[in-house]
């Protein structure tokens, strides 16, 4: 250690040394920096750190110990042989750069390590063969035991500085490995050095064609000259490429992935922007209106969602391209989009632009020679008449395009305070509706399902009412969809089937009971189970027992209400269509599921004898029916005329106002007592009466 001191302090100018200290120092803490931007590299960029960590790793090897050798004080003329010197340069550059490709093969400590270790192989080459070019009218003589310390203490540093940079993280991690590196550099540089031996020989001279001290400094300063600007063009390009990449990113945050358009989050950012801004603006409020596409699930359930996704972004693309200045449009999830007007003092401003929305999303879409229809709901909030605050405007925005889902005809509906009262009750409703079964709040009523010729008694259906302590008989109307939002209405269907299976034993044998099921319930797997167990507590026969469904309880997953259907079936008890005719595809879904009954929805016997469409649908419905065996019941039968067409037309059953209204189950009994009077007297008649003889 002391020889080493001495060689530094008492054989080198020290003026050259600080030089040479200083470049190695900063060449090692880019080196290092490169090396840990070449590891968290993929693809084209890790090559590019992998080119510039060696070329400014051996760049910084070779500079720093020629600066040495410059100052290394001998008392004779020297210079230094171009062909080596220009070999051992490149040996610096070659050798770090697969060093450092070998560290980036893979995470490994072994190969870092071994990475490393060649980088501090190819230190030592370099220094040796640097010193074969030095030129001096002596013999130079090595003592082996300081090279091989010094060829060790390279490879040891270097092997060190790569496991360091690799294993600590952040800036630590670089001080720490650049710091190992000038070890290993000064440390092979200095003791191979001390282990020199400078032996004058006379006669000796310097060859001619060899380079000067003056032009190997200028040398030196050109070769980090040309690695500076290089390393500096490089971070230029990264920076850049970073600054392209954090657009991007904001670009990607702000933006719907599926369509480009603004998404929640860019849309409560401009909302409060320009809200901020509407107090200072004379040139009126701000406009805001939800747009939802109607039936878009029947589209997804029906073609899939890829063709959903199509559809999505050409309803995107077109509202873009209707805006116009102090226009936005942004999709915040699924089939839901929202779009900004600034400068609308009144509805009647904004109207114009609603219905300019709606005209582009109504235009049918072309795919793969089919002819997509889609609708639109659009509802608006007006600043600052409906509020000033985001949150507030687009809540009442929704709650104005729920009140376009409930009034029929309307597509565009301005908010209202009523709609905000009508929400609020909606809530009070699913509050009590939780403990509205265990409190008893809860009853069945039973409407009368009658045969078309005699008019006699069939069964009931079974339709739940909520008598509220405080506001009375709730209708289902009210109650079932806040049920069905809420998932109460599996516990509520689970009640209304064990009550009606309960009700209906007591009934005689002839007498059916129909109980209706949601789109909730069917999706559910352990219906069935509830059914068998509903059978089994009530000891009801299974064929007494009727489940409705509707197409839209089937469209969401066809292949599991398949199953749910059969294992129903399995069970004995019989399984019937709602509402034929009201769903996309009614003819379909019958081809696809073995209905025991068909139902004809209420809405084409309402309009039964006044118009010939309604009547074309009933008539093809029995008539459809009759051909696949399969009964066929008309609901909604309110006068004799109605009934007349049908009994006509060739319907076996009937349901509606006509027999009965729904009622409690007492009066069930009572409808049950006359039927058994009706048949009691016809039995009476038919044994009076005397056969003629012949």
């Amino acid at each position: 250690m002391i020889s080493v001191i001495s060689c530094i302090v008492f054989e080198h100018d020290f003026a050259f040394v600080l030089m040479a200290a200083l470049v190695c120092v900063c060449g090692c803490l880019l080196t290092t920096n490169l090396y840990v931007r070449l590891r968290s590299s993929v693809g084209a960029r890790q090559y590019l750190w992998l080119f510039l960590a060696g070329l400014v790793g051996g760049a910084t090897v070779w500079t720093t110990h020629f600066v040495a050798m410059l100052g290394y004080v001998v008392p004779f003329d020297r210079t230094f042989e171009p062909m080596l010197t220009l070999v051992s340069l490149t040996t610096a550059i070659v050798t770090a750069s697969f060093g450092f490709w070998i560290t980036s093969l893979m995470n490994n400590r072994f190969f870092i390590g071994f990475g490393g270790m060649v980088i501090g192989m190819g230190i030592a080459v370099m220094h040796y063969l640097g010193m074969a070019a030095y030129q001096i009218p002596a013999l130079l003589d090595w003592d082996e035991t300081y090279v091989v310390a010094s060829v060790f203490l390279a490879a040891a540093f270097a092997a060190a500085a790569t496991l360091t940079g690799a294993e600590v993280e952040g800036r630590k991690g670089v001080v720490l490995s650049s710091l190992l590196m000038v070890l290993g550099i000064v440390g092979l540089h200095f003791t191979g050095m001390t282990g020199l031996t400078v032996l004058p020989f006379r006669g000796l001279d310097v060859p001619l064609q060899t380079i000067s001290d003056q032009f190997m400094l200028f040398s030196v300063v050109g070769v980090t000259g040309i690695v500076l600007a290089s390393v500096a063009a490089a971070f230029l390009i990264e920076s850049q490429g970073m600054e392209e990449a954090s657009l991007t990113y904001k670009h990607l945050a702000l933006h719907d992935p599926l369509t480009g358009v603004p998404n929640r989050f860019h849309l409560r950012e401009r909302l409060n922007e320009e809200l901020r801004q509407l107090t200072g603006r004379s040139s009126g409020g701000l406009g805001v209106i939800a747009i939802n596409l109607n039936r878009f699930k029947d589209i997804n359930d029906l073609h899939g969602h890829a063709v959903g996704d199509m559809v999505l972004r050409e309803v995107a693309k077109r509202l873009s391209g209707v805006l116009g200045p102090g226009e936005y449009v942004a999709r915040i999830g699924g089939d839901e989009f929202v779009a900004i007007k600034v400068g609308v003092r009144s509805a009647d401003e904004l109207e114009p632009f609603g219905e300019r929305l709606k005209v582009e999303v109504n235009r049918p879409i072309l795919w793969d020679h089919n002819r997509i229809s889609l609708t639109c709901s659009l509802g608006a909030a007006l600043a600052p008449h409906h509020g000033r605050e985001v949150e507030e405007l687009l809540v009442r925005a929704n709650l104005a395009v729920e009140a376009c889902g409930k009034q029929a005809g309307e597509d565009f509906i301005i908010f209202s305070s009523k709609m905000e009262e009508e929400s609020r009750h909606r809530a009070a409703i699913a509050i009590d509706l939780r403990s509205a079964a265990q409190n008893g709040q809860l009853e069945l009523h039973y409407q009368p399902q009658n045969e078309t010729a005699t008019r006699g008694l069939q069964g009931f259906e079974a339709l739940v009412r909520w008598r509220h302590p405080e506001h009375g008989l709730i209708s289902p109307v009210e109650f079932i969809p806040v049920a069905e939002e809420t998932g109460l209405i599996l516990e509520i269907g689970r009640w209304v089937l064990n009550t009606a299976c309960m009700t209906a034993a007591k009934w005689p044998d002839r007498f059916s009971v129909a109980v209706n099921v949601s789109a909730f319930q069917l999706a559910q797997d352990t219906l069935p189970l509830q059914v068998a167990s509903a059978l089994a507590k009530s000891g009801l026969a299974p064929s007494r027992l009727e489940i409705e469904i509707t197409e839209s309880g089937v469209i969401t997953d066809q292949a599991h209400a398949l199953e749910i259907v059969m294992a129903l079936k399995e069970l004995g008890v019989s399984v019937a269509m709602d509402d034929f005719g009201t769903g996309y595809s009614s003819l379909s879904t019958l081809q696809s599921f073995p209905f025991d009954k068909i139902k004809i929805d209420r809405e084409f016997v309402k309009s039964l004898g006044d118009s010939q469409q309604s009547s074309a649908i009933i008539r093809s419905t029995i008539l459809l029916g009759a051909s696949l065996g399969i009964p066929v019941l008309a609901e909604g039968v309110e006068t004799e005329e109605q009934l007349a067409i049908l009994k006509m037309e060739g319907c076996k059953a009937v349901q509606g106002y006509l027999f009965g209204r729904p009622q409690p189950e007492a009066e069930a009994e009572r409808l049950i007592d006359l039927d058994d009077q009706r048949l009691q007297g016809n039995q009476v008649t038919s044994s009076r009466v005397v056969p003629i003889r012949a």
